[in-house]
């Protein structure tokens, strides 16, 4: 699954990175602390959260994570966005609770 694909769920949005769309997904991270994500994560993997801070490029940059998908509604400080973009981190919004995101994505993935 390419990250291109979540676009065509259900109200989500790509507010930059685009130069990313054709990484792949191996699976999905949901959490919302920084050090949870960088000792568990795994590269290729799509991070659901509900943060927006900048400091959520530099995690998915070190661990080479597929993109950011902000749940909730949430949006991105332009900070976040600046950085993503310069790394080359697809930022995928959506109104879904991150639990509605981590089961769309499980489903797609086991397709």
């Amino acid at each position: 699954m390419k990250v291109s694909d979540i676009l065509q769920w259900e109200h989500t949005t790509l507010v930059c990175g685009e130069a990313g769309l054709e990484n792949e997904i191996t699976n999905g991270y949901v959490s919302d602390l920084l050090s949870d994500v960088m000792g568990n994560a795994e590269e290729g993997m799509a991070w659901i959260t509900i943060q927006t801070h900048k400091n959520l490029v530099a995690v998915a940059s070190l661990k080479e994570l597929a993109c950011i998908l902000i749940t909730s509604g949430n949006k991105p400080t332009e900070e976040l966005l600046e950085a993503a973009q310069e790394e080359e981190i697809p930022v995928i919004t959506t109104p879904a609770s991150s639990f509605e995101c981590s089961g769309t994505l499980y489903n797609a993935l086991k397709k």
